[in-house]
């Protein structure tokens, strides 16, 4: 048989999302300053779009919001969908452009993006005094400084010697943002041809630098670095740290107890110092302790109800361009540039009927959700009831996989606090009464129940099991254990003080 290439024609089915649906999807994915972010790119690839001013908006809202309703379709008709259509059917069966038409249609789009605003936003304007005051926590933020800025600045203020301070930059320059020290003083020396012992006493006087433990080549450097610091060398945790490392990581108290002469107790206390020290020097320099969350939803209590509302304020309020309307009808002649401005108000036009859905299925999810979690609004987790997406979706008329994306990375303000959207859906454990509690409820009972447990009596998980089930909630004992794991809890046996 011979080898060789050749064609072949096949036929397959395959499922193509369209550009216009994958753009769909991206928008109610996309938290808000994502969101913003994407609405801007779209503005500078698109000329026909344009962003309307707050200002001029409101504006134009008290002004022409009475002749714009005048002049549109029956209300009592369901919403048209605001095709754009290339060509009309003339009198004599010729096909002709009616520009009119297509523009009277995006005159209507517009003043619906309008109206979506304004019934969509509950009326919290916000005072001139709370301006104010935002602008200034805006004016105060400035950029952290970082662990090798810091570093840098007390090389200069430090005793050493300014020839010194290229290497000392050298040095720091290879410290990770733990902390840590990452080259070695063979492979600085090898790079710069400066002798070790002159790179080994810069590192010594980068250590005594802030934070401490800094410049440390492993963990085991970096504890002895803090204990040195607090002048502590002749101390148990000192001899631990230095001697019995390996054996300190696996918690095995007995054996470091006979190896250093002491009592259990003493080496517990020991080991409960030791866990007060800063494993990582450089945490507090870390650029993801700098989150900034915008809220997605706002749930405010009015009365009796909560009411909740979307923040629009961060939403660009986009139009079509009038600009175009009079370039079209002098352009009746070009059919390449009547094809190209009609392919770009209709992508415009996809893009804001695309962020009125989002604002819309995102507002209707989270009302559900409220309606649903009212007890948690109330008394706070441990009236989290259990909510699965599929729930919601049926209420909502959407499908679970669209409660899913119109969640992810969205996040509502309560009178609870801030929560990520996805918090609200959580499974549910069995209680007696039959009504169900969140997964998250029984966490937060779990941890209360180790909190004030005797820890010279450690409480099994098993003692746990019959403790939740006295309370009416039937749990079984791995998941007990598979609680107490995702909570950072030590086993029974690791937690006994002696």
């Amino acid at each position: 048989m011979s080898q060789g290439l050749s064609l072949q024609t096949r036929l397959t089915q395959s499922l193509v999302l369209a550009p216009q649906l994958q753009q769909s999807l991206a928008l109610l994915q996309a938290p808000t300053l994502e969101l913003k972010a994407l609405v801007e790119q779209e503005l500078q690839q698109n000329p026909v779009l344009e962003e309307e001013e707050v200002g001029e908006h409101e504006a134009r809202e008290n002004g022409e919001r009475d002749d714009a309703r005048s002049e549109a379709a029956d209300p009592s008709e369901p919403p048209s969908d605001l095709n754009v259509d290339n060509t009309s059917e003339a009198s004599e069966g010729e096909p002709v452009d009616d520009f009119d038409a297509e523009f009277e249609k995006l005159a209507q789009l517009d003043q619906e993006w309008r109206d979506h605003f304004a019934q969509t936003n509950i009326p919290m304007r916000p005072s001139a005094e709370d301006e104010e005051r935002r602008q200034f926590m805006f004016d105060s933020l400035v950029a952290a400084t970082s662990l090798q800025d810091s570093l840098m600045e007390q090389v200069r203020n430090s005793e050493l010697p300014e020839s010194d301070w290229s290497l000392a930059e050298l040095i720091i320059g290879n410290i990770d943002d733990q902390g840590y020290l990452k080259a070695t003083t063979e492979e600085m020396s090898m790079s710069t041809g400066v002798p070790a012992e002159t790179i080994d006493r810069v590192i010594r006087v980068i250590q005594t630098f802030e934070p401490p433990g800094v410049s440390a080549r492993d963990l085991r450097e970096c504890l002895l670095l803090q204990i040195e610091r607090a002048g502590e060398q002749k101390t148990l945790e000192y001899r631990i740290v230095r001697d019995h490392m390996e054996a300190l990581g696996k918690r095995r108290i007995p054996e470091i107890a006979r190896a250093t002469g002491t009592e259990v107790d003493e080496v517990q206390d020991a080991l409960e110092n030791i866990g007060k020290l800063e494993p990582r020097p450089g945490r507090a320099f870390t650029p993801e302790n700098q989150q900034y969350v915008l809220p997605e939803v706002f749930v405010q209590r009015v009365g009796d109800d909560y009411v909740v509302s979307t923040n629009n304020e961060q939403i660009p309020h986009l139009r079509i361009s009038n600009t175009y309307k009079d370039l079209m009808a002098t352009s009746r002649n070009e059919p390449e540039v009547r094809n190209y401005i009609r392919e770009k108000i209709r992508a415009g036009k996809f893009l804001i009927k695309s962020l009125q859905q989002r604002q819309s299925t995102i507002a209707n999810i989270a009302r559900e959700i409220v309606h649903r979690q009212r007890d948690f609004m109330e008394k706070g987790v441990s009236a989290l009831k259990p909510l699965t997406m599929v729930q919601v979706a049926e209420v909502v008329g959407v499908h679970e996989t669209t409660v899913s994306r119109a969640v992810s990375g969205k996040y509502m303000q309560t009178p609870q606090g801030l929560f990520e959207m996805k918090y609200f859906f959580t499974a549910g454990i069995s209680t007696d009464s039959g009504d169900g509690m969140s997964n998250t409820s029984v966490k937060d009972m779990i941890q209360e129940i180790f909190a004030k447990e005797n820890t010279s009596k450690p409480l099994s998980d098993q003692e746990v099991v019959k403790m939740l089930k006295e309370k009416g909630i039937v749990i079984a004992r791995r998941t007990v254990a598979k609680y107490r794991s995702e909570l950072n809890i030590l086993p029974s046996n690791l937690r006994k003080v002696y």
